[in-house]
């Protein structure tokens, strides 16, 4: 029940994963909600269950927002009770990209069971740590503050041998010890993006740049990417550690064009 000073705001153009319009709206209402920022720790969007949440998340990488805004993460809701028997396609978008799991209504569901949708779920998502509850029960400090997308040192989960076994999603990763020129660099991502965009979920990684003291965060979901300094290098050797999740990845092809954007002046790079 809503208490005398809360409020609705309403979509009034529909899904806010599917329509360019909707996603203005979403806009103006975050816009809204930031004009009165001191009550809000955390903003939560929720959508539907046959949603692609991507282009929610793109929505945090706008210039508007993104200066007065920070996405932490995107957590994946599973029906354990329902989705057993199948993922589809909606479902499979949502885990591939996500950076936390909830394995929902696990008390419905024997524990063999529950170990194979497990390892179904594995392996779309690699990396995500799978959280279990029942009645959508989880700690808060599982789910807020978690930093996913954080340009803060530390806070960027990359694992350099994550592999997928599913045969439709790859994940590649690459590590360089040269720094990137960042010209070249900045353009080709704009460039794969605009290319393959459509088969690049989720672009991650920690990137050193020549002659910068500082390392920078990447993040990209489909063709939308957002790229922040973060902290120095101080005494770490600068090195940039970069995870692709997609469909049909040549690897060969993107190491070449990234390989293409080291500065010439840095020592030699192991990809």
């Amino acid at each position: 029940m809503l208490s005398a000073d809360e409020e609705i705001f309403e979509l009034t153009n529909g899904c806010v994963c599917c329509v360019a319009t909707a996603r203005a709206d979403l806009l103006r209402i975050l816009e809204k909600l930031l004009a009165r920022r001191e009550k809000y720790d955390h903003i939560l969007v929720e959508t539907s269950g046959a949603a692609d949440p991507t282009p929610v998340a793109q929505t945090f990488f706008l210039d508007s927002l993104a200066q007065q805004v920070q996405l932490d993460a995107i957590v994946t809701m599973v029906d354990a009770r329902h989705a057993a028997a199948h993922l589809d396609h909606h479902a499979v978008d949502q885990i591939v990209i996500a950076d936390r799991i909830i394995l929902n209504k696990v008390d419905l569901v024997a524990e063999r069971e529950l170990g194979e949708l497990e390892a179904q779920v594995r392996r779309l998502n690699a990396t995500a740590p799978i959280l279990r509850s029942t009645h959508a029960r989880v700690d808060l400090e599982n789910i807020l503050g978690i930093g996913a997308f954080s340009s803060q040192r530390g806070a960027l989960a990359l694992d350099v041998h994550e592999q997928s076994h599913d045969p439709d999603l790859e994940s590649e990763s690459f590590v360089f010890s040269r720094g990137f020129d960042r010209p070249r660099f900045q353009r080709y991502i704009r460039e794969l993006l605009q290319e393959r965009g459509d088969d690049i979920y989720r672009l991650k990684g920690i990137v050193a740049f020549a002659d910068e003291p500082r390392r920078y965060v990447l993040q990209a979901v489909h063709r939308i990417s957002d790229l922040k300094p973060a902290d120095a290098w101080g005494e770490e050797k600068p090195a940039s550690r970069l995870v692709l999740i997609g469909r049909a990845l040549d690897r060969a092809a993107l190491e070449a064009g990234l390989s293409g954007c080291l500065a010439a002046t840095s020592p030699a790079s192991s990809p």
